[in-house]
């Protein structure tokens, strides 16, 4: 059985899909094609090349490779692709779609008409960086003539490519809505904009999961809380194991 799977963005949530690889590997279920954006796509590229999900946590934790995305102030936004260029390329040093081990795709947002734009072939580092430039807060990120901007914009669960092409699909989002949300500066109301946004693009694509996984206790972390990525690493796991039973019987239908 070929199974693909869909990683969404979330900032520092998204490290869950970590714990959610590793629980899913002890069950022996290994996608064999991936889909990802924004935080997904960092993920899913170096799953794709090769490192374990163990691996993966150490290597954020090690050499903060999501805070590395940190603003730089400039004129046109705030992520600069210099700041992030050097660390990707030490990690994935053949900087290819095709030296990949699975086949993926990496879902940005074309800044000029609006629809997502799927990368899986040639040059690897700048569309993951274009992935997960959020608007507003990043720098539009130029590939050919195009810009590119975080593919959560219009679809944070990027299931479309793997349609037609496995025998199950594993969607994974790691955006629940807090429901009890309280704004408190200008942090958080924007973080809280881009939730309630993204959220809405995910609904629409649920139906074609044929298992959707979203660990609900996220919802009590931020975006940005890189502090907590072991709770959240620990959560997505825990979840997967929780859900076992429901996860290996749609499988085996």
């Amino acid at each position: 059985m070929r199974i693909g799977i869909a990683l969404s963005g979330g900032g520092a949530r998204g490290v869950a899909h970590l714990g959610i690889l590793k629980a899913l590997e002890e069950m022996d279920v290994k996608p064999g094609i991936i889909a990802g954006t924004s935080a997904g796509s960092i993920i899913g590229a170096l799953y794709a090349y090769g490192y374990s999900p163990p691996e993966i946590f150490k290597i954020i934790s090690k050499t903060r490779l999501f805070r590395i995305l940190r603003p730089s102030f400039n004129w046109k936004g705030l992520l600069t692709l210099e700041n992030t260029y050097s660390l990707f390329k030490s990690l994935l040093p053949a900087d290819t779609f095709e030296s990949l081990k699975l086949p993926l795709y990496v879902c940005t947002t074309n800044l000029r008409n609006g629809r997502p734009a799927f990368f899986s072939s040639g040059e690897l580092i700048r569309p993951v960086i274009a992935s997960s430039a959020i608007p507003v807060l990043f720098s539009p990120v130029k590939i050919g003539d195009e810009y590119y901007i975080d593919g959560g914009v219009v679809n944070n669960l990027p299931v479309e490519p793997l349609i037609g092409h496995c025998d199950k699909i594993i969607g994974v989002h790691c955006n629940p809505v807090d429901e009890n949300f309280a704004p408190e500066n200008m942090k958080n109301l924007l973080e809280r904009t881009f939730i309630l946004t993204i959220s809405r693009n995910v609904a629409q694509r649920i139906d074609n999961c044929d298992i959707f996984l979203e660990p609900y206790e996220l919802r009590r972390f931020g975006a940005l809380e890189f502090s907590k990525i072991t709770e959240i690493f620990d959560m997505g796991y825990h979840y997967v194991k929780d859900e076992a039973r429901m996860i290996e019987k749609i499988l085996n239908q």
